[in-house]
């Protein structure tokens, strides 16, 4: 199993500190391994098996190997995979909604709820890869298929951020918080990497049929 560190955490951790945010950021990254354990044992349950722990600017990251079994298991116009990779998606979140139960049963700090509930809205936003995108991307995957889904995935991620920036630019101009701008700067980073790697993958697709 590989393990990587995205340096611009610190970066993060640097602009957090001297806008005195860095207590909230920290609290926000403890709740995030815990939803990314909450993914890690959803896998685990469904006979996947980790392969690459990455230690983003907006949590963990973990991505689990793929056997060819799985890919074998149709279910319409894609496969059961899909609906593995779907349940280990909302098993982070299910994980931060567990925590603010047992917060409010037991009286925690409202900065509990807050973090966890931060990190539900941003990890349920319907733009890949965040848990949101994927849980979409897997629906429609199986329903119109790969090619498509990873077409319309790649659209609505612009889309749905852009539209999301737009709200977001009133907020900062509101609230006047940095850390609403970092976090939809993170964002944009994701999607245009995300951007890059399907124009990648169509490319050596459209190669491979002309070489046919």
């Amino acid at each position: 199993m590989r393990f990587r560190i995205d340096l611009k955490i610190f970066i993060l951790l640097i602009l957090f500190y001297f806008t005195n945010q860095i207590e909230i950021y920290a609290m926000i990254m403890l709740f995030a391994l815990l939803h990314e354990l909450g993914h890690l044992f959803a896998g685990i349950m469904l006979g996947m098996k980790p392969e690459k722990i990455e230690i983003m600017p907006y949590g963990l990251s973990i991505s689990f190997k793929l056997t060819p079994v799985d890919y074998n298991m149709k279910i319409k116009r894609g496969n059961k995979l899909e609906i593995k990779k779907i349940i280990v998606a909302l098993s982070g979140p299910l994980t931060n909604v567990i925590i603010i139960l047992i917060a409010l049963k037991l009286n925690f700090d409202v900065k509990v709820i807050y973090s966890n509930l931060l990190l539900i809205i941003f990890n349920l936003l319907p733009i890949y890869p965040l848990d949101g995108g994927r849980v979409l991307k897997g629906i429609l995957h199986i329903f119109l298929g790969k090619i498509k889904s990873e077409r319309y995935i790649n659209r609505m991620s612009f889309l749905f951020l852009a539209i999301l920036t737009f709200i977001a630019s009133i907020a900062i101009y509101k609230f006047e918080n940095i850390s609403i701008f970092l976090i939809i700067l993170v964002l944009w980073a994701i999607v245009i990497k995300q951007d890059i790697i399907y124009k990648k993958k169509r490319l050596k697709t459209i190669e491979i049929m002309l070489n046919k």
